[in-house]
């Protein structure tokens, strides 16, 4: 078997997914005027799994779950995407998303700390070196806000996105899915989607606060974003994410998201008037050097 895919792979998922999920995040934001997080990800994800599992039956290709492998994909879902989804969602409600997506995008480092005890990937003296940016980073951007009494709720939620997602990534390198990756993402969207409605439901008698602050966007402009998060950010980008961690290594898999928090930050300048302060261009910064150290011996290698 030729070893050539893994690298188209890469070049090919690397400024997709950038754009896909760097942009999706403004858009998050436009459809959170008038949708809950619940509602949201029930939709949202519950869209992208009916497409991917109709393109499946469209290719003949079996719906079935192993036994051996229905609670790794159940576990998989549950860290990447159930926690991250949600917590990307409920992180926008309480702070700007500029922040939100920086902080969560600090994502290959937690990968290097949890692939140590998981899969023996002990780090080496760079990856160390990574971490500690990402420290400088976390609290560049974290001082701030405590010194100026904002919330820091926003800033909680995301950095637990992105440990939920580092989580997932490597037990999918311990613990890999037999299935094709069209139907694994399909039905890891389903059980998502699914987590998603029930949360909704026993949240129904508590009021779920909606800032006020969010604008109120044109409907066409809800209807154009949630047209973008479904078939960009859901089906097509999780396709492609789940894909890459199949066949590439932990980290040159965590190289797809290096540019995103970047397009992220810009989008939300562009889509909705955010203006980031210094600190959040040095948080940017310096965990965007954190990843860069995480991954150049991985893509080296």
């Amino acid at each position: 078997m030729s070893t050539r895919p893994a690298p188209v792979l890469a070049t090919l998922a690397v400024p997709a997914l950038a754009l896909l999920w760097g942009l999706n995040w403004p858009v998050v934001r436009v459809l959170l005027d008038r949708w809950s997080p619940w509602q949201l990800r029930m939709v949202g994800l519950g869209t992208g799994a009916a497409l991917l599992l109709g393109l499946a039956l469209w290719r003949g290709l079996p719906l079935r779950i192993p036994v051996g492998q229905r609670a790794r994909l159940l576990i998989s879902a549950l860290l990447s995407l159930v926690g991250f989804n949600l917590c990307t969602a409920f992180a926008q409600l309480h702070g700007s998303t500029a922040r939100a997506t920086i902080l969560t995008y600090a994502m290959p480092v937690w990968v290097v700390l949890l692939a140590w005890p998981v899969v023996r990937e002990r780090p080496d003296l760079r990856r160390t070196s990574s971490v500690l940016f990402a420290v400088a980073g976390i609290v560049l951007l974290a001082v701030p806000m405590v010194q100026s009494g904002l919330p820091l709720l926003g800033a909680v939620f995301a950095l637990g996105a992105g440990l939920s997602w580092a989580a997932g990534t490597v037990f999918l390198k311990r613990w890999p899915i037999d299935l094709h990756p069209i139907v694994a993402t399909g039905w890891q969207l389903l059980f998502a989607a699914g987590v998603a409605a029930l949360g909704g439901a026993m949240a129904q008698s508590v009021a779920i606060a909606h800032p006020a602050a969010l604008p109120v966007y044109p409907m066409w402009a809800f209807v154009a974003a949630l047209g973008f998060h479904i078939l960009g950010a859901m089906a097509l980008g999780y396709l492609l994410w789940f894909e890459g961690v199949a066949r590439l290594p932990a980290g040159i898999a965590a190289l797809s998201t290096l540019l995103v928090p970047v397009v992220g930050v810009l989008g939300a300048m562009a889509l909705l008037g955010e203006r980031p302060s210094w600190t959040d261009w040095g948080g940017l910064a310096l965990i965007s050097v954190a990843a860069g150290l995480v991954l150049r011996p991985a893509a080296r290698a």
